[in-house]
């Protein structure tokens, strides 16, 4: 990745590095390879690419609060790459097939790996995660509809027990440490 003031540094630039790669016996991906503008309330022009994807960050305009309030910010959040992998991890848990564990051991089991994408994608737009936390507590439901005979087939019940468990425990899931995922869902929803 690299930064230019014009477009036309970037396009000599472009130029030079695939020159020197040939050199070598190598070429730039042309998948991999475009020139972004930068789009934001100071640059306003127009382009073909105004957005890119980096290491599980999209890079683009979004909004953003300053002193003198509301304005477009160049900035990244989590990417719709990065957050369907998260999803299928999620998945992949299986949740509500253990039903044999309780719910102490799921949130040991699964508590790193929900920290560390927190770590990582909570640095910027941390509203982006909130969508992944509520993905998790609707996981949770279906194992609870699993594990409880009391709750099967009323869904309702099952978010009512999540919450009351999380009113309880708040620390017991990485993920409740974010913005109420639970609270805002209505209850009965499923």
């Amino acid at each position: 990745m690299v930064h230019c003031d014009t477009e036309d540094q970037t396009r000599n630039l472009q130029v030079a590095v695939a020159d020197r790669l040939g050199a070598l016996g190598l070429e730039l991906h042309p998948e991999k390879t475009k020139i972004v503008y930068c789009k934001d309330t100071n640059r306003r022009g127009i382009a073909e690419h105004t957005s890119f994807d980096f290491l599980g960050y999209t890079f683009r305009g979004r909004l953003a609060k300053g002193q003198r309030g509301l304005f477009v910010s160049f900035s990244p959040s989590m990417s719709k790459t990065a957050m369907k992998a998260v999803g299928l991890t999620i998945r992949a848990w299986h949740l509500k097939r253990r039903s044999g564990a309780d719910l102490s051991d799921i949130a040991e089991g699964i508590n790193p790996q929900v920290r560390g994408w927190i770590n990582y994608y909570g640095a910027f737009y941390h509203s982006e995660l909130y969508s992944l936390a509520a993905r998790i507590d609707q996981h949770l439901v279906r194992w609870a509809l699993h594990k409880f005979k009391r709750l099967k087939h009323c869904h309702k019940r099952a978010w009512a027990w999540l919450h009351a468990v999380r009113q309880r425990e708040p620390k017991l899931f990485a993920h409740w440490a974010l913005a109420s995922s639970t609270r805002r869902r209505p209850v009965g929803a499923g």
